[in-house]
């Protein structure tokens, strides 16, 4: 559909890509990813047309209709949210209307005139153009995809003036997806999203007909929706096939071989360039010298790409609290006559990871202005518990932060008794150097307010974390490294995040706030839609039943008494003694085995030789997976047999 040809692109003096050859097909899903600043959205405008290239050509082919979503900035008016989305049907709408004239003017032409013949023609070739584009089924195409993307029925009445930023981008998403272009253009899809409406989306990409191409820094939407991922990285513009957990893989793999090769071809430049000093003025080795003057000269040098800057932090470890950080007795939260939420009461334990999830517009951010202590309860109670100290990151931190200031001049406000040194050093944990530090927080992105807003936090021990939206304008490296930084800390983190793997990884609770209730679930994300998918209670886990002898494939429990029954159970258990070892064995092979891979593979051979080895060394940890599985498995039942 479009085939880029040595592209290259530059903002102001800054080099973003260049020599990008592509070539993009009609059942193409395709991620691009690469930090903050690299290109992404501007290759997104190329592809769309809003954007010129700077170096190269790019050739669209006939027929090639691309749509494109902007990541924010969009504001529609003048309509109803349901007649602005059925705008984009307007050419089956003039259909319509051409059809029901064709059918009034037949009904008063005479039969067999020359007119009646032409109209009646013309009206068959429409009416089957106009089924064959479901035109029958436009109110109900619109219904379903403002359904999904979270309008309830009341909001399709609506003028689309009356609705916030993040709404008006939900209206321009949902246009796009009802006029289905055959290529699809989409840039952070997912920021103005809640998780149910994400997981609708994921659903709906994954039918979608044609080709699309997305950014988005949610790691779980791209594992799921994309099949080929394009990386912006070092002013290259780099292929992957497979989703991000696949790119992630074989990129590490990518530079193990480059490494590898680099170390190989250093090693012969050296023993040639030794060779022709050792014997450069040696007539009997003359022809010998300039044989490899000239294998020297014909090398192609490779180059190692610089090493990606990444965010480096930790938080500061704080001060213990006791048991119970915060408590809800029947609380109830209300804006004059809109109830946000009544009746709730839980606690929050020391060291809990608990995930606000629900519906924009439920009351998760009230409710962490609540825990904060920046919204006072309606009724109810709500206290922090002793010696808790909490500390709110707002979705809009940026807001409390001066314009007018430099970045190090507000870190010293902040913190006086820290010497410059000291402040350079974390704004450089979050990628600001240099004279970067002298910038004025105005200036700033979306992705740097976010870093300066968590760098801020640093200078505040404290063993309540509050964090509405922390991963917000991150890309996934900064998110991965927050991340880790979170599940290092000791203290308790109350957050909120449309990220599904971000909470994953993270939370140890969730607490839903649905219909002006919160309803608690112990564990990750996929743990509470597990259970609300299986029907489990309110609040509770559904554990799974304790594994017995009779799940054991070949070992039956012997009955008290029943001799014959224990000496079938010892010999089943000599035999699961026996299957035992007999795992361990091969579990150490295995091992043995990918240290020799992983041995080969750095002496570089030949391109061939290492796919080889790669490719054996990735089998081989498979089996050692499964191995340890079984091996884990056998001596679980092993111990439940001796036990019984």
């Amino acid at each position: 559909m479009i085939q880029l040809s040595g592209a290259g692109k530059r903002y102001g003096h800054k080099l973003l890509f260049q020599e990008l050859d592509w070539l993009i097909t009609p059942q193409d899903r395709i991620g691009v990813v690469g930090a903050n600043g690299t290109g992404k959205s501007t290759l997104l405008k190329i592809l769309a047309g809003l954007e010129s290239l700077d170096y190269g050509t790019i050739t669209t082919a006939r027929g090639t209709s691309a749509g494109y979503l902007p990541q924010d900035g969009l504001q529609l008016s003048g309509r109803t949210v349901f007649d602005e989305c059925l705008s984009v049907f307007a050419g089956l709408q003039q259909m319509e209307r051409e059809i029901e004239q064709l059918t009034n003017s037949l009904a008063e032409l005479h039969h067999e005139s020359a007119e009646y013949s032409a109209n009646a023609d013309r009206l068959h070739r429409l009416e089957g153009e106009f089924r064959a584009r479901d035109g029958y089924a436009l109110e109900a195409q619109v219904g379903m995809v403002l359904t999904g993307l979270g309008f309830v029925k009341d909001d399709w009445s609506r003028l689309t003036d009356e609705f916030s930023g993040g709404w008006q981008m939900r209206i321009a998403l949902a246009k796009l997806l009802l006029q289905k272009p055959n290529l699809l253009l989409l840039d952070e899809p997912t920021n103005h999203l809640d998780l149910e409406t994400r997981n609708w989306l994921e659903q709906y990409l994954a039918e979608y007909p044609h080709a699309y191409i997305l950014i988005s820094h949610d790691r779980f939407f791209l594992d799921v929706t994309v099949h080929k991922t394009v990386e912006i990285w070092n002013q290259r513009v780099h292929f992957y096939t497979g989703n991000y957990e696949k790119y992630l893989r074989e990129k590490d793999e990518r530079r193990s071989q480059l490494e590898a090769a680099y170390r190989n071809q250093r090693e012969r430049i050296e023993q040639l360039e030794a060779f022709i000093n050792r014997f450069r003025y040696q007539a009997t080795k003359a022809k010998q010298v300039q044989s490899r003057i000239k294998e020297l000269e014909k090398i192609e040098r490779i180059e190692l790409p610089r090493e990606e800057r990444e965010i480096h932090f930790k938080f500061p470890q704080p001060n213990p609290s006791g048991r119970m950080v915060a408590e809800c007795k029947e609380v109830a939260k209300s804006y004059g006559a809109k109830r946000v939420f009544e009746n709730v009461s839980f606690t929050v334990d020391r060291g809990d990871r608990v995930a606000l999830v629900g519906v924009n517009g439920a009351g998760k951010s009230t409710l962490m202005k609540i825990l904060a202590g920046l919204e006072p309860a309606s009724a109810g109670q709500f206290r922090l518990g002793h010696n808790v100290e909490a500390e709110y990151f707002a979705q809009d931190q940026y807001k409390v932060l001066d314009p007018d200031a430099r970045m190090l001049d507000d870190l010293w406000d902040l913190a006086p008794s820290h010497t410059q040194t000291q402040l350079r050093s974390i704004l450089g944990a979050f990628l600001f150097s240099e004279d970067d530090v002298f910038k004025k927080l105005g200036v700033l992105s979306g992705g740097e307010r976010n870093r300066y807003a968590l760098a801020r936090i640093l200078l505040h021990p404290s063993n309540f974390l509050l964090l509405d939206e922390p991963t917000n304008h991150l890309d996934l490296r900064a998110k991965d490294v927050l991340l880790g930084a979170l599940q290092g800390y000791t203290g308790t983190v109350a957050f909120i995040s449309h990220d599904r793997y971000f909470i994953d990884k993270l939370a140890t609770r969730v607490f839903e706030i649905a219909e002006g209730a919160v309803n608690v679930f112990p564990g990750n994300y996929e743990d509470y839609q597990w259970r609300k998918q299986n029907g489990g209670e309110r609040g509770s886990a559904v554990p799974a039943p304790p594994p017995t002898l009779a799940d054991v494939p070949g070992l039956e429990a012997g009955r008290n008494g029943d001799r014959r029954g224990a000496r079938k159970n010892a010999f089943k258990l000599r035999q699961m003694e026996q299957r035992c070892s007999e795992l361990e064995g091969k579990v150490a092979d295995a091992e043995r085995d990918i240290a020799s891979y992983e041995l080969s593979l750095q002496a570089f051979v030949s391109s061939e030789e290492t796919v080889r080895v790669t490719s054996a060394l990735e089998k081989r940890r498979q089996e050692l997976g499964q191995l340890l599985a079984q091996w884990e498995e056998a001596t679980l039942a092993l111990e439940s047999a001796k036990a019984g």
